[in-house]
């Protein structure tokens, strides 16, 4: 009985200081400032790449104690645009990771109070306006948000996730004309 309520404890002690257990995949802390925990760099992309005219940027940051990364910008649907975000790609050299072992995604959010999204690409993504998508919102304090795998929906694709070829993952603001404002402390992959 006491070895119950001395893992009990642990567990909850865990819990509370934020901390995961071991059946999690950290993807980035943001401790880095760059380089995330599995060796790859962040970059921010907006729709000027294909003619729009949404301004974005991001940054890292520490906000209410936490290390952070920040997504800001001004989302315009002109001129065929809509997006801005900041992506990681999950593999070294254009390789695809295989997350088969994982239900889903884990993060760590603040925001404006708006609505944002989480975009995985893989080895099937050919063309840019493909992808798999989820959404979650964000409030002004920090917040554990678990998106399962299954939640991904297809865009502009026919097929369902495969979260054995997994080539990116993305925070993402877009779809409608707003301010963007979204902070991420952490971001894993949860049994």
């Amino acid at each position: 009985m006491r070895l119950g309520l001395v893992v009990l404890g642990i567990a909850s002690a865990l819990f509370a200081s934020g901390v995961s257990g071991p059946a999690t995949l950290l993807i980035d802390d943001f401790s880095r400032d760059g380089l995330s925990a599995i060796g790859q760099t962040w970059q921010t992309f907006t729709d000027r790449v294909m003619g729009g005219l949404s301004d974005g940027r991001a940054g890292f940051e520490t906000l209410d104690g936490k290390r952070c990364l920040r997504l800001q910008g001004n989302v315009s649907l002109e001129n065929q645009g809509g997006f801005v975000q900041a992506a990681l790609p999950l593999a070294k050299g254009g390789d695809s990771f295989d997350a088969s072992g994982f239900k889903g995604v884990r993060i760590w959010v603040r925001g404006n109070g708006a609505a944002y999204y989480l975009h995985l690409r893989t080895a099937d993504n050919r063309l840019p306006w493909q992808y798999y998508e989820a959404g979650f919102e964000t409030g002004r304090t920090w917040q554990q948000v678990d998106i399962p795998f299954a939640d991904f929906k297809p865009e502009n694709l026919g097929q369902a996730l495969d979260k054995r070829n997994l080539k990116r993952l993305a925070i993402v603001a877009a779809k409608r004309a707003f301010t963007a404002d979204v902070a991420v402390a952490r971001i894993e992959f949860y049994e």
